[in-house]
């Protein structure tokens, strides 16, 4: 049986819920040990993780023809030329917590971390 685990993020030292839903995802994908880090700072992570992006080709190189990183964002293929991504800090409308977010916020918009974005939804 699961319950809301409330955990402090290693690198922004946010506390963040780790959700009885996340936790069930966990077990199914046989992860041992809760994430030390808050869904922002994972995908601030995974998108900064070695400055190329991921292959995607089984080839390691992390590049495809015409100078293309293939394996972008959801699969789309990204131009070296564009460098990375920025993100922006800010924080949640929801909950309160810091948040990174890959646009420039606006004081007339809410801003959702990932784990409230997941639930709230907005249109």
């Amino acid at each position: 049986m699961y319950v809301d685990r409330s955990l402090t993020c290693v690198d922004c030292g946010v506390e963040f819920i780790h959700s009885v839903a996340d936790q069930e995802y966990y077990t199914e994908k046989g992860f041992t040990s809760d994430p030390k880090r808050c869904s922002s700072c994972r995908a601030y992570r995974r998108t900064t993780r070695d400055g190329s992006g991921s292959s995607g080709t089984g080839t390691g190189s992390g590049t495809g023809d015409g100078g293309r990183i293939v394996g972008g964002p959801r699969g789309y293929e990204r131009s070296e030329e564009r460098g990375p991504r920025e993100y922006f800090v800010a924080i949640c409308s929801s909950c309160g917590n810091q948040a990174q977010v890959p646009f420039k916020p606006r004081m007339d918009k809410p801003v959702y971390c990932s784990d409230c974005f997941r639930t709230v939804k907005p249109g």
